[in-house]
């Protein structure tokens, strides 16, 4: 009986070792791989959560700088984030928060700097489509129209789709052009969901005051010539 077993466990070793001989690299290769992908995963994984940590560090600073007024402060702190975490969501926030200091401190071409840095950069389409609307505003609010027209010409997410066409209608209507502004707002009228409230009504305010009922479509932009 022992030596019915022996030579079984030696069949059984045998095998093994022939296994062993035939698939053992292959099997070595693929393990060394996954640690390795695991490896870089974890890491990345590592230097992302640090680089956030970081970046939320500088955006503290940014508003620190911005709730006291401090513009130079503002600034370099930005700087900084641009510079170390460009990437990041943090950056694109700290851009818009930035402009909004230095709007508010008469420096509008630094305003529309870092507007139109975030509009590029920001990680996110949402954060692009908030820098746009804002940039576009500052142009209007320059009587630079075109400028405005063209920041507002960009790719919008849907959810932003009716503001952007509000902001266009309110620069048309500011050019002259009443029937083309007609239109843009009857599109964000449209497209701003019943719940949008007090926004919604006063897109429909601005189609009353061209003639044009919102209810009817708000796109008939020859009542408004």
């Amino acid at each position: 009986m022992a030596t019915n077993l022996d030579l079984e466990e030696q069949e059984q070793l045998d095998a093994l070792k022939h296994f062993w001989n035939r698939w053992g690299n292959l099997i070595t290769w693929l393990l060394i791989a996954v640690l390795a992908a695991y490896t870089a995963w974890t890491g990345w994984q590592y230097w992302e959560r640090r680089q956030a940590a970081l970046a939320a560090v500088l955006y503290d600073e940014i508003g620190r700088g911005a709730q006291a007024g401090d513009v130079a402060r503002t600034l370099r702190a930005l700087a900084d984030m641009k510079d170390k975490y460009g990437g990041t969501a943090y950056a694109a926030q700290g851009a818009l928060l930035a402009a909004k200091l230095l709007h508010d401190k008469d420096k509008p071409a630094e305003a529309k700097a870092a507007l139109a840095w975030a509009a590029e950069k920001a990680p996110g389409d949402g954060l692009k489509a908030i820098a746009r609307l804002r940039l576009a505003s500052l142009h209007t609010g320059d009587k630079a129209y075109d400028e405005a027209l063209k920041t507002l010409s960009a790719s919008f997410p849907e959810p932003f789709v009716p503001l952007a066409a509000d902001r266009r209608g309110d620069v048309l209507l500011l050019q002259g052009k009443r029937a083309e502004a007609a239109v843009e707002f009857g599109k964000a009228y449209q497209g701003l969901a019943a719940d949008a409230g007090d926004y919604r009504r006063l897109v429909g305010i601005k189609l009353n005051a061209l003639g044009i009922d919102p209810e009817a479509g708000g796109t008939r932009a020859g009542a408004a010539s």
